[in-house]
């Protein structure tokens, strides 16, 4: 009686195709909001990654030019500058805040989730068309799992809620794999419409150029080469492509602003932005930042959970091997396989590359999330092609036991958390907000339900029961952690750069002694002369105090002020707040 009800619904909301729309947006409002809206301007920037974009968009504004971006005074040639167009842009709309900052990667978030809801929904009713079968709930409720699952991924929801160019990056080169999916696979006889998403396919890759280099063309150029290649319709495609149109679309949007930024700067920018933060990040180790070859197993396990373990079958039930079968199917029938090379082609490519991070492996998740919801999909009632049972109830019970792990080990985060110089109080603030208390009995419970529903092969229920506990999870647990932890961590900078903005003269020197804060350029709107170590720090505080008329402003680590050898009488406090200080030295004021 409730698979006939829910039947019904289905079928009266693909007669009234408003509300449709209606209750689509909706759904996705709701999920979206949560996982990338809330809260979203609510704390302060994080260092040491999100000022450097927030502070390059603002010196946009600031010194008129849209071309060569600047931090700190300095060049700044690490990305290029879609993401720091559109956080200048936002900055101009809602002003100079963290809402703006993070609003381009929350919108490219949305825009991913709302075209894999599309694209879910476009190839279930093809299905059905081929068919003459018309499946209305599985329509729906496939591309509703889909969008839901985006929303509610770690890895989406922490680079959708932060300010730099990973989400926008993923935004474009989804979108772009999205658009070239609907071309390929829509009817010949539909040419036109054909066309039309070929050629936001190739506006899109020209975004993902403008974001983050040439990775924006060479990973979905190898993704959808391999998938060609392997159907046997890589000549036949690339005819249909308009490929010289095309060309001529990417290079009309991307190529003016590298051109004018290497007519400025020269070598300079060629030397740091090609060579060194793309061929060398790929080739060799960058920043320190080196993985062993298993690293983005455990990314995707951790990051894409909890559904991450639900997706060996979901890539094996396709038996995306059988070459033959796959080239024979109609285009539209061949997303799960598209989604496969998705998959597959973003984490093979970053395996290789030598500077590995967890962000680099965002571009898979929506794949990862298609892939899943198509399990899910043939798990309805009524479904034609259910998949291996004795797998699936594998996956369920590896599902509980890595929530009940994951529930446990929450009870003990506060004495795992290793003791940091600038964080000496969080581990001692978060047991007493018994946060991790509250999340560890979150899944617990959500372990228990999940082992029930396995036991009773309730398998679609599932997928919900995990939603439900990550979106609680999110709103008690994650949430106020978050809150806690930029009091903890980021609170005392910004209060400093404040006391520091209201007592700063025209000659003070801003100095930062044995760390790099690059919020605090950010909220001083000054320059800040950043001194690595405190031995560093003593000899230039030397040099300029001999100087009766220089004047220097200075935020440090309280217990490094007398190692630097200043004596109460050398300096004047200005304010604590943390494990921080701002004094003033030299010329009094």
């Amino acid at each position: 009686m409730k698979n006939r009800g829910f039947e019904q619904f289905f079928r009266e909301l693909d007669k009234r195709p408003v509300l449709a729309v209606m209750l689509s947006v909706l759904w996705l409002a709701v999920f979206g909001g949560i996982g990338f809206f809330l809260n979203l301007g609510s704390v302060g920037l994080v260092d040491e990654t999100e000022p450097l974009f927030a502070e390059a968009s603002r010196q946009m504004l600031v010194r008129g030019d849209w071309i060569t971006p600047f931090f700190n005074n300095q060049t700044r040639f690490d990305k290029p500058a879609l993401i720091y167009w559109c956080q200048a842009i936002a900055y101009s709309i809602l002003g100079v805040n963290e809402w703006a900052v993070r609003l381009p990667s929350a919108i490219a978030a949305m825009v991913v989730v709302g075209l894999s809801f599309y694209v879910l929904q476009w190839y279930q009713l093809q299905r059905d068309n081929l068919t003459g079968i018309s499946s209305p709930t599985k329509r729906w409720v496939t591309a509703a799992f889909c969008g839901a699952v985006i929303c509610f991924t770690p890895e989406m929801i922490i680079w959708g809620r932060t300010g730099v160019s990973d989400m926008l990056l993923t935004g474009c080169i989804a979108s772009g794999l999205f658009c070239f999916f609907l071309g390929y696979a829509t009817s010949p006889e539909e040419n036109r419409k054909k066309t039309n998403w070929y050629m936001f396919f190739y506006i899109f890759v020209a975004g993902a150029i403008l974001t983050k280099g040439p990775v924006g063309i060479v990973l979905p150029g190898l993704i959808i080469a391999a998938f060609l290649l392997y159907v046997g319709k890589l000549r036949e495609v690339m005819g249909e492509m308009h490929l010289i149109l095309g060309t001529l679309t990417i290079l009309v949007l991307a190529a003016p602003w590298y051109i004018l930024v290497t007519w400025r700067n020269g070598w300079s920018f060629i030397n740091s932005f090609f060579l060194y933060h793309n061929v060398e990040r790929f080739t060799s180790v960058v920043n320190r930042h080196s993985a062993p070859w298993y690293f983005y197993f455990l990314v995707v396990l951790l990051l894409f959970a909890p559904y991450s373990v639900y997706l060996p079958i979901a890539i094996a039930r396709l038996k995306f091997w059988r070459r033959s079968w796959w080239s024979s199917q109609t285009r539209s029938h061949q997303l799960p396989l598209f989604a496969v090379f998705w998959f597959l082609g973003v984490f093979g490519f970053f395996t290789v590359s030598i500077t590995k991070l967890p962000s680099y492996v965002l571009p898979l998740m929506p794949a990862a999330a298609i892939l899943i919801a198509l399990l899910w999909a043939e798990l309805l009632p009524n479904s034609s092609d259910a998949p291996n049972y004795f797998w699936l109830r594998v996956s369920g019970w590896v599902n509980v036991a890595f929530i009940i792990t994951l529930g446990v080990v929450l009870f003990y985060v506060p004495q795992m958390l290793g003791s940091d110089p600038a964080l000496p109080n969080f581990g001692e603030a978060l047991q007493k907000s018994n946060l991790t208390t509250i999340g560890g009995v979150i899944w617990l419970v959500c372990g228990l339900i999940l082992a029930f529903f396995v036991i009773r092969r309730q398998w679609v229920t599932i997928l919900g029961v995990n939603l439900a506990a990550f979106s609680l999870f999110l709103l008690i647990v994650i949430t106020p952690a978050l809150f806690l932890l930029d009091e903890q961590r980021q609170l005392p900078l910004r209060q400093l750069s404040a006391i520091a903005l209201q007592n700063k003269q025209p000659q003070d020197e801003l100095v930062m002694v044995g760390f790099k804060k690059p919020s605090v350029v950010f909220y001083t709107g000054r320059s800040v002369n950043y001194i690595r170590t405190t031995p560093g720090g003593k000899d230039y505080i030397n040099s300029k105090t001999t100087n009766q008329l220089a004047s220097l402003l200075l935020i440090t680590q309280s217990p490094k002020i007398p190692q630097m050898g200043l004596q109460p009488k050398d300096y004047t406090s200005l304010g604590k707040s943390g494990v921080y200080e701002l004094v003033r030295l030299g010329k009094k004021q």
